[in-house]
């Protein structure tokens, strides 16, 4: 005699618990267990090593400035990375920034982009009013495969629970192993828990001189402070946007910025005589 099928309740505990054992195994957004992970390398072998080969495809990475005065290098660094992903899989780039993160960080211009090796033409700027409605498009976005990089933009943190960013991951893994990279560019360090793959905390440093007089590569100290494919660690990278890499930057000892002086008063000037 045939057992009865079991009950509809018990079927969904059943699976319930083999999700959870297989996410207790392998992080959000990577592919099938026992296969190779697609993996995007950015140049820099010690960083390409910590990462298992390089950005893993198909999955949601964050970024974020050290501080708040590195939130243009922050940037930067995330329109390399989709620069560098267009230049490998081809596709296009789709930007999502919310109004209140333009108002406070700019919006993007499109020489700069040039410059940074993306062009123009491949980006699709999208301007939403809220944090909730560029999470919403980006998680739309995010299993099309003809996008090489999704970059959602965020000022307010708040908008960006753990459920919400369990779908985003699971999103982003929709795209494929062969897929394009999810790039979360977090206004604030510090964030809480997350399922994202890697998180990189960035701050701008002093690059080498262009022996033409020029302004030099972009160079920024790159953090890795969440790695879930393998170990963190820092480097100092210069961002070579003629060939889409990431280059190993010489360590130049420099007086600080103004900015990161400790405020000092100017002694008062001597009093001369007259007369």
């Amino acid at each position: 005699m045939a057992e009865p099928p079991p009950a509809p309740g018990e079927v969904l505990r059943a699976l319930r618990q083999r999700v959870a054992a297989l996410e207790a195994h392998r992080p959000l957004g990577t592919g099938p267990l026992g296969t190779a992970e697609a993996a995007l390398p950015l140049g820099a072998p010690a960083l390409d090593r910590s990462l298992g080969g390089g950005l893993a495809l198909g999955a949601l990475h964050e970024v974020a400035p050290a501080t708040a005065l590195h939130l243009g290098a922050a940037a930067g660094f995330v329109l390399a990375l989709a620069a560098r992903a267009m230049r490998a899989g081809g596709g296009e780039v789709l930007w999502i920034q919310p109004d209140l993160a333009g108002r406070e960080a700019g919006r993007l211009y499109g020489p700069g982009l040039d410059l940074a090796g993306l062009p123009l033409a491949r980006v699709i700027d999208l301007r939403v009013p809220h944090e909730r409605d560029a999470a919403w498009a980006m998680e739309e976005a995010l299993p099309c495969r003809a996008l090489a990089a999704v970059v959602g933009e965020f000022f307010d943190d708040r908008a960006l629970d753990l459920t919400t960013l369990r779908r985003l991951s699971l999103a982003a893994a929709r795209h494929g192993r062969a897929g394009g990279l999810g790039l979360m560019l977090r206004h604030h360090a510090g964030a809480a828990a997350s399922p994202a793959v890697t998180r990189f905390e960035i701050a701008a440093a002093p690059g080498p001189r262009d022996p033409f007089g020029g302004l030099g590569r972009p160079t920024v100290h790159v953090s890795l402070v969440r790695n879930r494919r393998g170990p963190t660690g820092c480097w100092l990278l210069s961002w070579n946007h003629h060939e889409h890499v990431f280059l190993a930057a010489p360590s130049l000892a420099l007086a600080p910025t103004a900015l990161d002086r400790p405020h000092r008063a100017s002694p008062p000037a001597p009093l001369g005589r007259t007369g």
